[in-house]
């Protein structure tokens, strides 16, 4: 199979670079790195140099590259960039994908295979969710500090979800932590609930993990922020376990006292965030459904006005 990553962010290179050590050079299946820049002239001179809890490794792709000509044509592809890049990226590799191609986007937020059927309505596109705390150190390099390191895909549908009991078999030989789910709108908004809610807050706050957690007023706001999500699930007839809440505020509760959220990090550096696929996304869909969600109103007007989206 031809098996293409798009993104080797923190995301697609600590997964992506499983994929091209154990297949990169064996002939069984073509591993293919979508990256760009400094980043991926890097990666084909030296490959792509990974940092794990697990062990340090230099993962060699079968082919690196920009350029969907030189791609060629996807069996499987993993689309891995930031939310607010998905559907260019998606344009720019549209030649790369037909409609025997499986697309997996394992991004931030609940819609990202919807997003992307409505630009590759010939492909396969099923949904996909990853727990991990990586980054890109400098080109070239991928460091995982933390997370489960899980990666989540399939259906809402036990029978269809069986169809790709193949690629799980791809990623589990590849000793990637995979799972192939019949119930993975639940997944989604379980990560959801864990990153919307604190996501929002940490940016529009400035404030850590630790920081939140010290502060009875923020903690509380968590809380009842992350009820404002289970009760958009609920709207949407995705009925997420009741100890939910508890779940993602003993996560929460778990993280180093200084560490910061992906949002809050870009927010610093003054990069792009990812608002628009997660406090938006609420706000927008809490009106569509009826569902108030005044909380995470208030943080996106705060983070709007400011200006850092």
């Amino acid at each position: 199979m031809r098996i293409g990553i798009i993104g080797i962010g923190g995301v697609g290179g600590y997964f992506g670079g499983k994929l091209a050590r154990e297949y990169g050079r064996s002939g069984t299946h073509e591993i293919i790195f979508i990256a760009r820049g400094v980043h991926l002239k890097t990666i084909q001179q030296k490959g792509l140099q990974l940092f794990t809890r697990a062990g340090d490794y230099i993962a060699e792709p079968t082919l690196a590259t920009d350029n969907s000509d030189e791609a060629g044509i996807f069996d499987l592809v993993f689309f891995c960039t930031k939310s607010y890049s998905l559907e260019s990226s998606a344009n720019a590799f549209k030649e790369s994908i037909n409609k025997n191609t499986v697309v997996i986007p394992l991004l931030n937020g609940v819609n990202s295979a919807e997003r992307l059927s409505a630009i590759l309505p010939q492909a396969d596109v099923i949904s996909g969710s990853v727990y991990i705390i990586s980054h890109i150190e400098k080109p070239g390099v991928i460091k995982q500090e933390g997370g489960a390191c899980k990666l989540t895909f399939g259906t809402d549908d036990a029978e269809s979800a069986q169809r790709y009991k193949y690629i799980l078999d791809i990623l589990l030989k590849a000793k990637i932590n995979a799972v192939l789910t019949d119930k993975i709108s639940k997944a989604l908004w379980t990560k959801y609930l864990l990153m919307c809610p604190i996501g929002s807050l940490t940016a529009a706050t400035g404030k850590t993990y630790g920081q939140i957690w010290e502060d009875p007023e923020m903690k509380k706001k968590v809380r009842d922020m992350m009820l404002e999500v289970v009760a958009l699930a609920r709207a949407r007839q995705i009925y997420l376990p009741e100890d939910a809440v508890d779940k993602s505020i003993e996560m929460i509760s778990s993280f180093g006292y200084h560490s910061k959220t992906s949002m809050q990090l870009d927010r610093e550096k003054g990069k792009q965030t990812e608002i628009d696929a997660l406090t938006a996304y609420l706000c927008r869909a809490g009106k569509e459904s009826g569902v108030p969600t005044p909380l995470h109103d208030e943080m996106y007007m705060q983070l709007k006005k400011e200006k850092v989206i």
